[in-house]
């Protein structure tokens, strides 16, 4: 394996582990600007999707898994197992932590 894999599976079917590191997290919280957050409140009179929320969301949560993986990488893992996500929002900020448990894999 060339980077972390990241699996919301509790085993890597094809691996074993060999080690595990523990818990790891990566957190974020994210906000749009008030002239953004101002037109995306106009839009939920409305109705439909509101795409900058939607955008937002989606940086936070990848950017929660970027260090993730790389709180993973700083503890010799070479995959996350179990990954999940936590999330809020309050207000325009949309906060998101990503965790797992850290192990080694070896190919069987």
């Amino acid at each position: 394996m060339e980077d972390i894999l990241v699996l919301t599976m509790n085993d890597a079917p094809g691996y074993r582990v060999v080690e595990v590191y523990g818990e790891v997290f990566g957190l974020t919280t994210r906000s749009r600007n008030a002239f953004s957050s101002a037109g995306q409140q106009l839009k939920t009179i409305v109705g439909g999707e509101i795409a900058g929320y939607t955008k937002l969301q989606h940086e936070t949560r990848a950017s929660a898994i970027e260090r993730l993986t790389q709180e993973a990488r700083d503890k010799g893992a070479n995959a996350v197992l179990a990954m999940r996500f936590d999330s809020s929002t309050f207000g325009n900020v949309d906060s998101v932590a990503a965790y797992g448990t850290a192990v080694k894999l070896e190919k069987i």
